[in-house]
C-alpha cells in the first residue's frame, strides 16, 4: 500500500476492502442527505468537494446518485469538469470551500462528503461551515471521519490517530506519511470538534444545527453535520 495519497487524499487501491467499506458507508451518508433533507426536484444543489480521481466506484458518489442531475453544481479544487460530459445539465465550478464563489442563498442546499477535515485547522473548519451557510437558503450536510473511529481512513492506519494531534503528526513525518503531518491536508474532527466549528461559525440565527452519525460494525465511523433552516 502506497504512503503517497491519490485525488482523494487516500492510499487505499481501488478495490481493496478499505474502499468497497468507504463505498458502502458513502451510500449510507447518501440515504441519510435524502431523508434529512429531503430535497425537491426543483431544488439547486451545491456540492463541494468534487475529485478528479475516477478509480473509486464511489468517487464523486453525489454525482453518480443524485436523481435531478441538472440541479447539481459541483465544486472542488480538482478539475473534475469531466462530470458536465458525464451528467448532462451539471455545472462544475472550481471552488475553494474556503471562499466559495457563490452569493449568498444561491442554493437550496449545500452538500459535502469528507472535505471539512482538509482544509486546515478549526478556525479554517468554521469558515467552511460559514461559507456553507451564506451561500445555502434551506440547510446544508456535511460529513466527516470521526477521529475516535479506530482506523483512520486516509492512512488505513489503527488507533495512532488517537493520538494527541502533535504527536500523530510526528509520527507521520517518522514514518514517510509527510503528506498527512500537515495539518492543512488532515486535521481529524470528533463529534465535540464539529459541534465546536458550527458553533463558531456563527450561524445560529439562521440555522439549527445537529451531529450527527453512521456507524460502521456498531462504532460511529463518521459525523454528519445536519443544518436546518430556522422557520
Amino acid at each position: 500500500m502506497s504512503k503517497n495519497p491519490n485525488e482523494q487524499y487516500n492510499v487505499a487501491s481501488a478495490g481493496s476492502l478499505p474502499v468497497r467499506l468507504a463505498g458502502y458507508q458513502r451510500r449510507n451518508m447518501f440515504a441519510r442527505f435524502m431523508e434529512e433533507m429531503q430535497p425537491g426536484e426543483a431544488d439547486a444543489i451545491l456540492d463541494i468537494g468534487v475529485t478528479a480521481e475516477r478509480s473509486y466506484p464511489s468517487s464523486n458518489y453525489f454525482e453518480k446518485w443524485y436523481p435531478h442531475k441538472a440541479k447539481v453544481t459541483a465544486a472542488g479544487l480538482d478539475d473534475a469538469s469531466f462530470l458536465e460530459d458525464e451528467f448532462p445539465g451539471m455545472k462544475f465550478v472550481e471552488a475553494n470551500a474556503l471562499d466559495l464563489p457563490f452569493g449568498d442563498a444561491s442554493f437550496d442546499y449545500v452538500h459535502s462528503s469528507a472535505v471539512i477535515e482538509h482544509v486546515g485547522d478549526a478556525g479554517s473548519q468554521a469558515r467552511m461551515i460559514a461559507e456553507c451557510a451564506r451561500v445555502a437558503r434551506k440547510g446544508f450536510f456535511l460529513t466527516t471521519p470521526n477521529r475516535w473511529f479506530p482506523v483512520e481512513f486516509h492512512t488505513v492506519l489503527p488507533l495512532v490517530h488517537w493520538l494527541p494531534k502533535p504527536l500523530f503528526r510526528s509520527l507521520m513525518e517518522r514514518t514517510g506519511r509527510d503528506f498527512f503531518a500537515q495539518e492543512a491536508n488532515l486535521n481529524l474532527m470528533s463529534a465535540g470538534d464539529m459541534g465546536k466549528a458550527a458553533t463558531e461559525a456563527g450561524i445560529a440565527a439562521r440555522f439549527v444545527c445537529d451531529v450527527k452519525s453512521v456507524s460502521l460494525a456498531g462504532w460511529p465511523s463518521n459525523l454528519l453535520l445536519v443544518a436546518k433552516a430556522k422557520a
